[in-house]
């Protein structure tokens, strides 16, 4: 208990002093032994023989508004070496040599690279540069990306080190070697297991400028009882939070510095309803306008108590993330997933009539064992649960997930380059997989986007999926393009599709239609757009070329 007191002490006394020297650089610019890896148990825990080595943790993020909560772990239990470190972030569209040149500005001895299925193909290409510019630096990589399947990954055979699984010690154990010329021959290690209890926290490196403009990810409890075999989580053993109270003491510093916008990590956000009750209360007491709290929950696990807190929090203060991923039985076992269909229905309509929360839910196309029509089943059953979002996502090949053993038996098929989504399978071929393909595209523009609530119920009603798949092949053929349509471009596309498609339906769509352009606030009048199509607007030309004849002819 006494430790306890002490680490929750000096954690609070160290957020409360928090340093202006602490750099985290968010930069927003438009043959090696690769076998599996041995544990990493250090020789050699002296302090370092040169305090001077430089250290520089980075990684490209999707956005700028995303903040690496991983490399402020790893900064956060650096320990003496901590002082010798700069964190520096950069955006996806950066090029690989300008971010070589911001890196190589700090003089680093050692680079450690965070990488994730979003960024390994820019993070190559930066690892490449700089063993090409500067090859005496030691290239340290962790994350997900790398932590399985390593061998022939071009970006390892760049790198010096590879650390897989949780990292938060072993770079640090890494460095001192490597600072002190004691480092293994392996190129491949394998972090060992760190209690929760034992972890810097590392919410006090979240600078000024991430409170204010950056989401701010935090997790009460890492881990993932469920085993669901597309998911890296399923490899966990369990769900292991961390000390509740030492975790609120840290979101109360956050919140007094000014945070006010929390994203929970938590795979299974109500697994402990107890917890849970607890963390939400903490931050409905301190309810404002700006606070906003994203968290991941299982549908089917919503108590009674549970749902009379959830109704207290405003509009705008709440999103849940819920994956469904499939409503099809069948699939679910194929991929281990256990989920009670019926009370996950009941638990999202629930949500959606009795609380103001923003839900936003999944489902994958190109599960084991899914077909077109099982996944249209799926897709309108959930349609009609009515959740803000249905984030269509398509299959991906993450390393070592447990997807892999159906590869032979549902002839899953693959991109070899990232992101690694599935390409085909026994059920459904390339060319279908394309057409959801476009489908979701077309969805996120016109479904998810909010720029046609009131355009959306009249075309989906009677049958979601089928209506906007029409009008997503329509507007494919006419365009070819499933990117670069702008939104004044995107009323006319739909309206016009829906002329042809729906005739029936065209009247109510243009009034609602006209209700999400006035609300888009575009310029223009709606009356003046192409919403019939090319014949009416040749018919309306040539009546406009009559009339100014006749006006010369009079």
């Amino acid at each position: 208990m006494a430790a306890r007191l002490f680490k929750i002490f000096k954690n609070t006394m160290a957020t409360q002093q928090f340093s202006s020297d602490f750099s985290v650089k968010q930069i927003d610019i438009a043959a090696a032994d690769t076998s599996e890896p041995i544990e990493y148990n250090p020789t050699h825990q002296h302090e370092a023989l040169d305090s001077s080595a430089k250290i520089v943790l980075a990684t490209i993020n999707a956005k700028y508004i995303h903040a690496s909560l991983g490399l402020r772990y790893l900064y956060a239990n650096l320990k003496e070496l901590q002082g010798n470190c700069e964190i520096k972030e950069f955006v996806i569209q950066t090029r690989a040599i300008d971010i070589v040149e911001r890196i190589l500005e700090s003089k680093p001895d050692i680079v450690g690279f965070g990488v994730y299925i979003w960024n390994i193909v820019e993070t190559t290409n930066v690892v490449s540069l700089l063993k090409v510019i500067a090859p005496e630096i030691k290239i340290v990589l962790g994350g997900p990306e790398v932590s399985y399947e390593s061998n022939n990954q071009a970006i390892v055979e760049s790198a010096d080190y590879v650390l897989t699984g949780p990292a938060d010690e072993s770079f640090y154990l890494l460095c001192k070697d490597i600072i002190n010329n004691t480092e293994p021959a392996q190129k491949v290690l394998k972090s060992k297991p760190i209690a929760l209890p034992d972890l810097e926290l590392p919410y006090q490196y979240y600078t000024d400028e991430d409170l204010k403009n950056r989401l701010l990810y935090v997790e009460a409890s890492r881990g993932c009882p469920f085993k669901c075999e597309f998911c890296l989580s399923s490899l966990d053993t369990a769900s292991n939070p961390f000390e509740l109270d030492l975790f609120l003491e840290e979101m109360e510093t956050l919140y007094q510095r000014g945070a006010r916008n929390f994203k929970f990590i938590d795979r299974t956000f109500n697994l402990n309803i107890k917890t849970t009750m607890q963390i939400m209360q903490f931050f409905l007491d301190k309810m404002s306008d700006e606070l906003f709290l994203h968290f991941e929950v299982v549908p089917d696990h919503l108590p009674r108590k549970l749902k009379e807190l959830l109704t207290q929090f405003p509009e705008g203060s709440l999103q849940f993330e819920v994956g469904i991923q499939t409503f099809n039985p069948e699939v679910q076992v194929n991929i281990n997933r256990k989920q009670n269909n019926p009370k996950s229905k009941e638990n999202l309509l629930w949500l959606r009539e009795n609380t103001s929360a923003h839900i936003h839910a999944d489902l994958i196309f190109g599960l084991p064992g899914e077909t077109f029509d099982t996944f249209r089943a799926s897709f309108n059953e959930l349609y009609l649960c009515r959740p803000h979002e249905i984030q269509l996502g398509i299959l991906k090949r993450l390393k070592g997930s447990p997807i892999i053993r159906h590869t032979e038996a549902f002839d899953l098929r693959f991109n070899p380059l990232p992101p690694f989504n599935i390409l085909s399978t026994d059920r459904v071929d390339f060319a279908t997989m394309q057409h959801v393909n476009r489908f979701a595209r077309y969805w996120d523009m016109m479904g998810n986007s909010g720029r046609f609530k009131h355009t959306m119920p009249h075309l989906l009603d009677g049958n979601p999926f089928d209506n906007f798949m029409a009008v997503a092949d329509w507007i494919f053929e006419k365009t070819g393009q499933t990117h670069q349509i702008n939104l004044k471009k995107l009323f006319e596309y739909l309206s016009q599709a829906i002329a042809q498609l729906f005739p029936e339906k065209h009247a109510a769509v243009l009034s609602a239609m006209e209700l999400d352009f006035n609300a888009s606030k575009l310029k223009g009048n709606f009356n003046t757009l192409d919403l019939h199509g090319n014949q009416q607007k040749v018919a309306s030309s040539q009546n406009k070329l009559a009339q100014r004849q006749q006006q010369h002819m009079q």
